[in-house]
């Protein structure tokens, strides 16, 4: 259901929400822990920053740290930055042109009970929900368990 951004986004932050002590943490750095490509990474972080999730410094030293507690920000939140997640933004899976309330395809009604779940799991939990309930092993085994598909 996410994209590899989205999917790679929350990774990164699961990894600085579970090492604060180690802020500010280089881009290198988060993306050998989450298993993701330095080049991608560059450009989530950067949107990161700018949505005010992460604080960036340059130079030796630098790196990133969270810039609001990962208590505080839910999935919602971080996903919506790279994917349409609400229902009104978001295309009828099932290919068609009309699909809505008023004008209901085949799949709709059931459809829209999934996307209503989903949509309220996001909202409730928070980046650090996940980071508890994760270890980094779970974390880079994404990587693995995506290549064998």
């Amino acid at each position: 259901m996410l994209s590899v951004t989205s999917e790679y986004a929350i990774r990164a932050l699961i990894v600085l929400a579970r090492h604060e002590s180690e802020w500010p943490i280089s881009g290198p750095r988060i993306a050998e822990r989450a298993s993701i490509p330095r080049k991608y990474l560059s450009k989530i972080l950067g949107d990161l920053v700018r949505a005010g999730f992460l604080e960036g410094s340059r130079g030796k030293s630098g790196g990133f740290r969270m810039a609001r507690r990962p208590q505080d920000i839910r999935l919602y939140e971080v996903l919506s930055l790279f994917e349409p997640i609400t229902g009104n933004r978001r295309e009828c899976p099932f290919g068609n042109k009309v699909c809505n309330d008023l004008d209901p395809c085949g799949g709709h009604a059931r459809w829209k009970l999934v996307r209503e779940a989903y949509e309220r799991f996001l909202r409730e939990t928070s980046v650090w929900d996940v980071a508890l309930k994760q270890s980094e092993s779970d974390i880079l085994a994404g990587d693995t368990k995506r290549k064998a598909l």
